[in-house]
């Protein structure tokens, strides 16, 4: 699948198939957000690949608005060393994960925006490793309408030349 049509497509999956996701999909997808461009290619992040199911459960019940991980075969844990840039750094991880994971048929979706503390004892996170995001994987329950977006129309939200010219 090319960049723009995982971009135009990927929509958030929340509920997965108890099918595992191969070894060679998972490296990619990590591989993807260690591969990502980083600010003064600090790279601030540390994934955590974690698949044991009685894991998974314990995030879910620690992730408020992901109980749903519990259904996953596969979460990414994404933590942030201390950075002025490892918010947008990681973020950029975070998306290159959901793009590669999606041109692969993976479904995937952002689970929290940090408040993870109770993350890092249960992987042994140190404190110093702020957990960002657990960004669970896993193949769709229900085929789903590739590319059917609810989006404002681009002429509101892009410009051109300066804000209030429309770019479209």
């Amino acid at each position: 699948m090319e960049v723009f049509e995982a971009a135009r497509t990927v929509l958030a999956v929340r509920a997965y198939q108890n099918k595992p996701v191969p070894p060679e999909t998972v490296r990619r997808i990590v591989e993807s957000a260690w591969l990502t461009a980083s600010s003064i290619n600090g790279q601030p992040w540390h994934f955590i690949v974690v698949e044991e199911r009685a894991v998974l459960d314990k995030i879910a019940a620690l992730a408020r608005t992901g109980r749903y991980i519990a259904q996953a075969p596969l979460v990414v844990v994404v933590g942030m060393e201390t950075s002025r840039y490892a918010i947008s750094d990681a973020s950029r991880a975070i998306q290159s994960m959901v793009l590669t994971a999606w041109s692969e048929g993976v479904g995937s979706n952002w689970v929290g925006f940090q408040g993870l503390e109770a993350v890092n004892p249960l992987l042994g996170i140190p404190p110093e490793i702020s957990v960002l995001a657990v960004v669970p994987f896993g193949y769709p329950v229900k085929r789903l309408g590739k590319g059917r977006k609810n989006r404002k129309p681009l002429g509101q939200v892009a410009h051109l030349g300066r804000f209030g010219m429309p770019f479209a």
